[in-house]
């Protein structure tokens, strides 16, 4: 169960790092201005328990088994929140469609102080904040998953 705190960009990239692949609800994503406080809850996968780090490494079930690795993965329920938050633009997002999924790719910073969630398909969250303060927090219990997140490999990304 991981519990992290990032205050500046290097930390946030350690919990972008949990977070990519993440599936996230349209629904479970929540602005609150007056606490100036961002919170969304995700269905991460659990790269730390896949047996080797990172989305680039081979997966496969036969291999896996073949190699004495696990032959299932786990997902965890994962909240997320930002504190200091000023405002909040959405783009390429309905909001409306509550029911829709998006997986979250990455989360990055800049020197302008905002902080955006990347969704594949071109979606995305600005955060402004006015500092960077954010948390991650797993809950409850991981469950078993046959299905590891796949990526292109670079050289093949775009084309």
């Amino acid at each position: 169960m991981l519990k992290l705190r990032a205050r500046d960009a290097e930390d946030l990239q350690v919990i972008a790092a949990h977070l990519q692949d993440a599936i996230v609800p349209v629904s479970e994503m929540l602005y609150l201005p007056q606490p100036q406080r961002f919170i969304l809850v995700a269905n991460r996968f659990r790269w730390e328990e896949a047996g080797e780090t990172g989305p680039a490494a081979p997966a496969g079930n036969d291999a896996a088994f073949a190699e004495g690795r696990p032959t299932h993965f786990e997902r965890i329920h994962c909240g997320l929140w930002f504190e200091k938050v000023r405002a909040v633009r959405y783009r390429g997002l309905d909001r409306r469609a509550r029911g829709t999924m998006l997986e979250l790719l990455t989360i990055k910073t800049d020197a302008g102080g905002s902080v955006g969630l990347v969704f594949a398909g071109g979606g995305d969250v600005q955060l402004e904040v006015s500092e960077l303060d954010c948390f991650m927090e797993d809950l409850g219990e991981a469950w078993p998953t046959q299905w590891r997140p796949q990526h292109a490999p670079a050289d093949q990304a775009g084309g």
